[in-house]
């Protein structure tokens, strides 16, 4: 099981100096009372955060009994059409995008830390802040239903059905701004887990050696960034037309309902993988356990899982194959579906590879039952997805309930069994208690009965030729014994849900682990009474408690690495993305109210904007950029506490910037969000182009004169220079000067000029939002890149006050550095968007 061999010496062999656990406990805290809102340890947060996840299946829960209910016979009255269609479409929104993307995002916050043996992720605050306005803006979106406020357009929410001529009211709009909020939420925990796998893993762990579960968070992570901004543009292209008319989607003036579609299922089929992936990244931690043998094929599931990820980009139009896209796309499109099952098999043979190579120890327990459970459901889901790809067969089945079948077979047995494995695993890591094993194994049978008794029957009914979104049918039709076998189903699954609620109040109880039962190798299973007063230890193979027999009670002794809190606050060991060497120490914030307090504002700005409160919402928005920035100051300290010493002859600076620094590094994947995004918009131009050309026509003939865009690429120009120049010319520590502060004010002058000037040359030309799918585009780029600039503008303020401070100079300048990256990206931005809207419609004639 040994990938190298273990170092001679331990790098702190002498007992720990009295009080130094006793101070780490101190550092380490976690408030009690009402402060807990301001908790920002991982172990407390990870915690609320799967609770939240979980609470919100639930709630989806009961609305699908609801459906169940009111589908069980033909001619059925239980409710009314027009509840059932908000039923619907809450249930599908909650599941997708309130459950299983944060459900998957939450374990990674409460297990990653514990895997990669760091006192906690990289930006805890951050974490924090994204929990909370997903929980406030999840819960307030939910609670429409009961007022008659939910939206009922599909939790695909698809164009025409969803414009203001169709939907009146605000219903649309609580989806629209509600769900894209949350997924910015989802796009800040993405970020934090990107910076906290690459930089924050124990000496010694390089790439080949992360557990699974780090390289599928790694993936997950990876796809949000690139997928999810495009649900966004979407919903900020819906909205804006649903708003100010700007005709994206309307036929008669140019727009197109299918880029919805496009936009939609290019987040959509990818969210699909985006769930998958770190759940079988959990059963690749959990089989090896059971079978108490190493993974078999560890570097082909790496090679599948990244495989996985890259193809599922490939295969929107997956959804599409009836919308009249074209015989070669569809060929196209369909061959990519069939390839991704591919390595979606690897990792099946490789699981039973290694359930087989372990077949003398392999354990039946509830973890296990539900880990075999997962595997035959979802084989089966993937079978009838291979069959749903083929396009002769999907035109005849598309939007009947065999497709309700095939996804639920995807979903839930691809997620939810092994989310519910998990829960019975890793309990006993975070409570005093394991969960029971008698009930777990009624929750089992009763949820993979019940799960198979609901969604088989379905592939019969969409077979009969039963169409999905309708409220009720005629019982003349035959369907009536088949639907009221998936009521039966539905209720007996959720009785298994319910056992498990009561296991849960019954057993689990937070705090000290419960130990390893399961003889686990991985680093989760270190001793955790306060998991951060541990030392990091060095990480010689991938099942480290196997290989290094002493490795737990030297870790806790103090004998590796960072046995204590040498800055005196909170701190962990940023080391090297690629071989995992020491490179220099975080100190991260500990608990505060600032960033609850932004993540409420945060989450009322976009509500109150829902309701055209707009001056309230502003107040909001304001109140919680004033929370950003207060939580935001402290967090550039500076390197004057360093170096200090971490054990084995070793010391590490306590300050990094530049590509060293980890908030370099989320700069940098916040650029490629935004940059997903613009591409996004790119696609959008592109496509609506092609669908009325007549648009861009007439529009290119009241183009701005060549001078507009010139002056506005010069402006550009000049504010990347501007920023380039004043990160040369900070002042060395305790000097000062206003030359770096001149250029950072024309550099943020120059970026909101240039868009300024785009915006104004349009405008004078006569050109209006409201004409054209075209017009709309145009000054879409111009949005796009204002947001940007606008947060460059709040960030340029920053940065000057903290210089006015005297906590900015050129060895401190983390602040600045950050600003100039964005500076920078926006500038670029703009150009690209100014070549687009100015020529492309010139070289097209």
């Amino acid at each position: 099981m040994t990938n190298e061999r273990a170092p001679t010496g331990l790098p702190n062999p002498d007992p720990r100096p009295q009080g130094e656990v006793e101070e780490l406990k101190r550092i380490w805290a976690t408030p009690t009372g009402l402060r807990q809102l301001t908790a920002v340890n991982n172990t407390v947060v990870g915690l609320i955060y799967i609770g939240a996840a979980f609470l919100f299946f639930l709630l989806a829960g009961v609305l699908g009994l609801l459906m169940r209910t009111q589908l069980a016979v033909g001619d059925n009255r239980f409710l009314t059409q027009e509840l059932y269609n908000q039923i619907f479409t809450v249930h599908g929104t909650t599941m997708m995008f309130l459950f299983a993307v944060p459900a998957i995002e939450a374990l990674g916050v409460l297990l990653l830390p514990q895997m990669l043996a760091a006192r906690d992720l990289p930006f805890p605050r951050l974490s924090a802040f994204a929990i909370w306005a997903y929980i406030v803006g999840g819960l307030v979106f939910f609670s429409t239903i009961f007022y008659d406020m939910a939206p009922k357009g599909g939790w695909f929410m698809y164009p025409p059905l969803t414009l203001t001529e169709y939907s009146p009211g605000n219903n649309a709009d609580f989806w629209l701004l509600g769900i894209g909020f949350i997924e910015i939420s989802a796009i800040a925990g993405a970020i934090e887990i990107v910076v906290g796998i690459l930089r924050t893993r124990p000496p010694g762990m390089s790439l080949g050696k992360m557990p699974i579960f780090a390289w599928t968070m790694l993936i997950f992570a990876g796809m949000i960034i690139f997928a999810f901004p495009a649900v966004i543009l979407a919903t900020m292209l819906l909205e804006i037309e649903r708003a100010f008319g700007w005709p994206f989607f309307t036929a008669a003036k140019g727009g197109d309902s299918l880029l919805w579609q496009h936009l939609f299922w290019f987040f959509g089929h990818p969210e699909v993988y985006i769930i998958f992936l770190p759940a079988a990244g959990l059963v690749s931690m959990m089989i090896p356990t059971m079978a108490r043998t190493p993974l078999v094929g560890y570097h082909l599931i790496v090679v599948a899982l990244i495989a996985t990820g890259f193809f599922s980009f490939g295969l929107w139009v997956h959804h599409m194959f009836t919308t009249g896209i074209p015989a070669l796309s569809l060929s196209f499109f369909s061959a990519a579906s069939m390839a991704v099952a591919i390595p979606s098999g690897i990792q099946v043979f490789a699981w039973i590879a290694t359930i087989a190579a372990g077949r003398e120890r392999f354990r039946i327990n509830t973890p296990s039952l539900f880990v075999l459970g997962f595997l035959f459901i979802f084989t089966l889901g993937g079978l009838t997805g291979v069959m749903v790809a083929m396009v002769p067969f999907d035109l005849q089945v598309h939007d009947t309930y065999f497709v309700v079948a095939h996804f639920h077979y995807v979903l839930i047995g691809g997620m939810v069994f092994p989310l519910f494995a998990t829960f019975y695993y890793w309990a006993p890591m975070v409570s005093r208690n394991a969960l029971s094993e008698r009930l777990g194994r009624w929750v089992f049978w009763l949820m993979f009965v019940g799960f198979n008794v609901t969604f088989f029957p379905m592939h019969l009914t969409g077979l009969m030729g039963m169409p999905r979104r309708v409220w009720t049918y005629p019982s003349m039709l035959g369907w009536d014994l088949l639907n009221t076998i998936s009521t039966v189903g539905a209720f007996t699954f959720a009785a298994g849900v319910l056992l498990f609620l009561i296991d849960l109040a019954v057993r689990f109880r937070p705090g000290a682990g419960a130990g390893n039962p399961w003889g686990a190798g991985t680093l989760e299973w270190l001793p955790n009474d306060v998991y951060s007063t541990r030392s990091i230890p060095h990480v010689t193979s991938r099942e480290p408690l196997w290989d290094q027999p002493n490795l737990a009670a030297d870790v806790e002794a103090g004998h590796y690495y960072l046995p204590n809190a040498p800055t005196g606050g909170r701190e962990t060991i940023v080391t090297s993305p690629i071989d995992a060497k020491p490179e220099y120490i975080i100190q991260m914030p500990g608990p505060s109210w600032t960033h609850f307090i932004a993540a409420v504002f945060t989450a009322a700005f976009f509500l109150l904007l829902t309701v055209k409160l707009v001056v309230t919402a502003v107040i909001c928005g304001v109140i919680a950029i004033a929370a950003c920035l207060v939580w935001t100051w402290s967090l550039d300290p500076g390197p004057g506490r360093g170096p200090v010493a971490i054990g084995g002859n070793i010391k590490l600076p306590v300050y990094a910037t530049g590509p060293a620094s980890h908030s370099w590094w989320a700069m940098v994947v916040l650029m490629l969000v935004a940059g997903s995004l613009f591409l996004s918009y790119v696609f959008s131009y592109l496509y609506l182009w092609t669908v009325s050309p007549q648009a861009w026509i007439d529009g290119a003939a009241r183009l701005p004169a060549t001078t507009w865009p010139v002056i506005s690429g010069l402006l550009l120009l000049i504010s990347i220079t501007a920023f380039v120049g004043a990160g040369r010319v900070l002042p060395r520590p305790s000097r000062r000067g206003i030359s770096a502060m001149i250029l950072l004010a024309v550099g943020t002058i120059c970026l909101v000029g240039g868009i300024a000037a785009e915006v104004t040359a349009h405008w004078q030309a006569g050109l209006r939002p409201t004409d054209s799918s075209y017009a709309a585009s145009v000054y879409m780029a111009s949005v796009l890149t204002g947001q940007v600039a606008l947060a460059v503008l709040i960030m340029s303020m920053f940065t000057a006050a903290r210089y006015v401070a005297g906590k900015l100079d050129r060895e401190r300048r983390v602040t600045f550095d950050n600003t100039a990256l964005l500076a920078c990206y926006a500038a670029a931005q703009g150009l690209l968007g100014l070549i687009l809207v100015h020529g492309f419609p010139r070289v097209m004639g």
